[in-house]
């Protein structure tokens, strides 16, 4: 191909109003697949949780239409839908279809908001094949509609009410081969559960505003409402909710350091696992930040302060660190703030230098003041802290023995281990298999050059209910860390893992999913970095091998059972061997129908909602037996209908 060497000014691209946002929509809500989606809806819903943080809003309703679009109304004061001054159009108009325009750039309206950019409203006009906009203001209904970011007609009085707010209604641009325009979006189908989880967590953030998220998608619409006065602290029992406290209720902490408001919930449970949420101006930070980092550094010095205090731990002695404080421990950090400075569109980090001192010293002075009036929480807290202390000591003794060295050191790996010949980790797969009989088979039918296989020996511990040092001690866990390559722990380094596929392969059948589940937790609890990149993945071997004369056929489930026969007929009576493990499987059976990259369906397993899987594992892992039974109960239809 010849090259174009010339460069001029001919070939500068200027993308004038909303055209840079459809051209790099990646660059404003993160990505066009199904998180990018669910964005759009956070945007809008954002501007009217703006509103209440403004004291003009005490009521959200998110509808998810059967027409595929949603719709968030609020009762706040409305877009101004006067003409801009400098603009010379409608306000309203203005802040739908140019960026960076918006009440929040340092104006009187909004003192918090989560919306600092200006870009999210219009940014969902962006990448909407259509969108509404109703104010209703003095006594009377404005409309406009706009269509990928332009618009449609000016905007017009539509109607009289004695109601105030605005609704907006919008409808993804979903690519779809009849429209000539090729879309945006993969996917327009919205998750119910996504967002239930979020308009949950935006009540409790906001104590007193009425959130109701209505789904018109079904035959029988769905209608949730959250509303609590409690605010964070009804957040942190609710989380706790299937967990064994240590102390109630939760520790609250608030106060307002120059301009910004702090407000932290914690409670210390009997669990290992630490869960801290962080959120700036209602926005979850999933990254942590200045805010979470000013937390944690007053809650190590005040509680290592008042173990000195109390004799626990004296001069000599080591002091806890902020791990052994922060075991069991579930908090949530909420700041609202005038300026914030997030990283990127989708505010995944907090980066205002001046908020960390402000909660470090917010929380020095109310925590050390609540620990010094309630000494009997404050003992039954430092015990906790003490045994995660001597329990951490053992476990950095038992982390030395499964470092894993480097990869070309293979005289470390474990010895049950058939690795493979190739040595770039992203062509390379390892199969965490359920027993040596399945293990064998395995070994013999796999691709020797790109395809390991570990055999685990029996169920792995549970580790929902077990201490780091026990959990480093358990020599399928060892055997595990020391074959993936990639360390554990605060040393865990994703770029060494030696696997990119890791594959767990269990049986079809209630053990070999409860085995599932145990490594899954694991994974979860001390390898999030596994799932949030997409390492893990779950095997699907046939339940069913139907076969007669030269036709062999498997299947995965019992309903593909019942549409194989009924297609086949009643007077076809086919061989149907049932199995009930991998075991049963010869070599080439195992290959052609589970591990052979040409045929096998295997699922990745993602992590869309890290407090939802947080509840789920603490749920189906943890001592709390009743919540088990009931979730068990009433999801059992639902496992059984699954058609995978």
């Amino acid at each position: 191909m010849e090259q174009n060497n010339h460069y001029d000014e001919s070939q500068i691209q200027v993308l004038e109003g909303l055209e840079a946002v459809r051209k790099r929509p990646g660059m404003y809500i993160g990505s066009t697949d199904e998180r990018g989606l669910h964005h759009l809806v956070y945007e809008i819903v954002d501007n009217a949780v703006d509103e209440a943080l403004a004291g003009f809003c005490d009521h959200i309703l998110v509808t998810l239409r059967a027409d595929g679009g949603v719709s968030v109304q609020d009762n706040g004061r409305g877009f101004p839908v006067g003409n801009h001054p400098k603009i010379g159009r409608p306000a309203v108009e203005v802040c739908l279809t140019m960026l960076h325009a918006g009440g929040k750039f340092g104006g009187e309206s909004y003192k918090v908001s989560g919306g600092l950019h200006g870009v999210g409203a219009s940014v969902v006009n962006a990448l909407s094949r259509r969108m509404k906009v109703q104010v209703f203001q003095d006594g009377k209904v404005y409309q406009q509609e706009y269509s990928r970011g332009k618009i449609l007609y000016d905007l017009k009085v539509v109607g009289e009410t004695d109601r105030t707010g605005t609704t907006i209604c919008f409808w993804p641009d979903v690519k779809t081969g009849e429209d000539p325009e090729p879309g945006i979006f993969e996917t327009g189908a919205f998750d119910f559960s996504i967002l239930r989880t979020r308009m949950r967590e935006m009540a409790f953030l906001n104590k007193g505003v009425r959130i109701e998220l209505a789904d018109e998608r079904p035959e029988t619409p769905v209608v949730r409402s959250f509303h609590y006065e409690g605010g964070i602290v009804s957040f942190v029992e609710h989380l706790n909710k299937n967990k064994t406290p240590l102390h109630n209720p939760p520790l609250y902490i608030d106060g307002v350091r120059d301009t910004t408001a702090i407000e932290i919930a914690m409670q210390w449970n009997d669990g290992y696992n630490e869960l801290s949420l962080g959120f700036a101006n209602n926005i979850h930070t999933p990254e942590g930040g200045t805010h979470i980092a000013g937390f944690r550094s007053a809650l190590t010095r005040a509680v290592n302060d008042y173990a000195q205090k109390a004799g626990v731990i004296k001069n000599s002695d080591q002091n806890l660190t902020g791990d052994d404080v922060r075991e069991g421990l579930t908090s949530i950090v909420s700041v609202k703030l005038m300026e914030p400075q997030f990283e990127g569109q989708t505010k995944s980090k907090l980066g205002n230098s001046e908020v960390r001192g402000q909660v470090d010293g917010l929380v020095s002075e109310q925590l050390t003041t609540y620990l010094e009036e309630h000494p009997q929480v404050a003992r039954t807290v430092l015990d906790k802290c003490l045994a995660a202390s001597r329990a951490r000591e053992a476990a950095r003794k038992a982390r030395e023995l499964t470092r894993r060295k480097s990869v070309l050191e293979t005289g470390a790996l474990p010895g049950k281990l058939a690795d493979c010949s190739e040595q770039d980790p992203a062509k390379c797969e390892i199969f965490l298999v359920e027993g040596d009989s399945a293990g064998g088979s395995a070994k013999m039918g796999r691709d020797r050059h790109f395809q390991a296989i570990l055999p685990l020996r029996g169920k792995i511990l549970n580790v929902e209910k077990a201490r780091e040092d026990r959990i480093l001690a358990n020599e399928e866990i060892k055997s595990m860390i020391t074959a993936f390559g990639g360390g554990f722990g605060d040393a865990f380094d994703p770029g060494k893992l030696r696997y990119h596929r890791i594959v767990c392969m269990t049986d079809a059948d209630v053990d070999g999913s409860h085995i599932r589940i145990l490594l899954l937790t694991f994974f979860y609890r001390y390898f999030p970095r596994l799932i949030e990149d997409g390492y893990v993945y779950i095997a699907q071997p046939p339940l069913y091998k139907v076969s007669k004369g030269k036709m062999v056929k498997y299947v995965y489930s019992d309903t593909q059972l019942q549409n194989l026969l009924a297609e086949l007929g009643k007077d076809f009576k086919p061989d149907i061997q049932r199995y009930k493990g991998l075991g049963e499987m010869t070599a080439q059976q195992l290959w052609e129908t589970t591990m052979d990259p040409k045929e096998r369906t295997m699922y990745r397993v993602t992590l869309k909602d890290a407090i939802e899987a947080d509840e789920l594992f603490t749920l189906l892992m943890g001592d709390q037996v009743e919540p088990r039974r009931e979730f068990i109960e009433q999801n059992a239809k639902l496992v059984a209908d699954l058609d995978i």
